[in-house]
């Protein structure tokens, strides 16, 4: 079945989110509309099947960086260890070191440059596989 929920982010600078995306977490962009009033709004993946929405909304927009939290996006990758090191290495703020959690993933936390919060797990039993 193809992904049925789609997560629609929305970016102070939506530009700045698609370079940190694609350098930290390894998302790639596979679309890009801007509209007339200059809105953009950008479809990535980080594996087939596996997309984000991002936009810049209009005036007013206050993003979790100033609000407070208001959502986390839960993403399932091959290898969470090699995904961990290189979201520190672009810079991510890691709000959550690497654990092994009862139910079988292991996971990390972080926060994106405009305070996203995302959470990379591999479920352990496809390791061992």
């Amino acid at each position: 079945m193809p992904q049925v929920v789609t997560p629609y982010l929305l970016y102070e600078d939506a530009e700045r989110a698609v370079a940190f995306l694609t350098r930290a977490f390894g998302f790639r962009e596979v679309d890009r509309r801007v509209g007339r009033a200059g809105g953009m709004h950008v479809e990535m993946e980080v594996a087939p099947g596996a997309r984000i929405y991002l936009g810049s909304p209009g005036g007013g927009f206050r993003g979790p960086a100033k609000v407070g939290r208001t959502s986390m996006q839960y993403v399932l990758v091959d290898d969470v260890k090699a995904h961990h090191a290189r979201a520190v290495a672009a810079g991510a703020e890691v709000i959550e070191d690497l654990v092994d959690l009862p139910y079988g993933d292991r996971r990390y936390g972080c926060r994106d440059e405009q305070g996203h919060e995302w959470t990379f797990a591999t479920p352990r039993r496809a390791e061992s596989a």
